[in-house]
């Protein structure tokens, strides 16, 4: 197991380099959609090289099957814990529909899987059932997951920043992403994925 946990901690490093980066160019969309595309052409740049991209989804699968296999077998019993193993399993959830759903629509709908594709579920009732929570609990998942790593280490309070943090980065996105904040509507070729004519 100890050799799980090491994989588990030396992927965590790759993969939250994406994910910051990644929550980073969500957060670009405060300014505006056109601020999202540029900054997502830019670190394209570095992720979308086929080496990089093919390691980052080793790592992406390692972290979630590590993850989910420190997860059996073993009772927790501390809050903490469980709240970690719970944002982990909704985590590694996520990144599975997540990620084949971005490798389906560049394979098989032939679509740039930009801020639109991503969007598009947000803004189309009644998906948005799904997505609104769907986006919110990932990003909220995420800092809680990194929180209670934090706390094992500074104490329960340290708890507090991380989840606040993540409920206001959750909302923000979710919001620039319907267009709450500044007006932004998906193309219609990205809405018709989910409209039936």
């Amino acid at each position: 197991m100890k050799t799980v946990r090491k994989l588990h901690r030396g992927g965590a490093l790759l993969v939250g380099i994406f994910v910051l980066m990644h929550l980073a160019n969500h957060l670009a969309a405060l300014q505006g959609i056109d601020a999202h595309l540029r900054f997502m052409e830019a670190v394209r740049l570095v992720y979308r090289q086929p080496l990089v991209e093919g390691l980052l989804l080793l790592a992406l699968l390692a972290q979630a099957a590590s993850g989910l296999r420190m997860l059996m077998g073993k009772r927790r019993s501390d809050p903490i814990a469980r709240l970690q193993a719970a944002s982990g399993v909704y985590l590694a959830l996520f990144l599975l529909i997540h990620v084949s759903a971005v490798l389906f629509g560049r394979a098989v709908l032939d679509l740039d899987t930009n801020v639109h594709f991503a969007a598009a579920g947000l803004q189309v009732w009644p998906y948005q059932l799904f997505f609104v929570p769907y986006y919110f609990l990932a990003v909220l998942a995420l800092f809680a997951h990194l929180g209670c790593a934090l706390a094992r280490r500074a104490g329960t309070a340290a708890l507090v920043v991380p989840l606040c943090a993540g409920a206001l980065v959750s909302s923000l996105v979710v919001a620039a992403l319907m267009g709450k904040l500044q007006p932004y509507e998906v193309p219609p070729i990205y809405r018709q994925t989910y409209v039936q004519s």
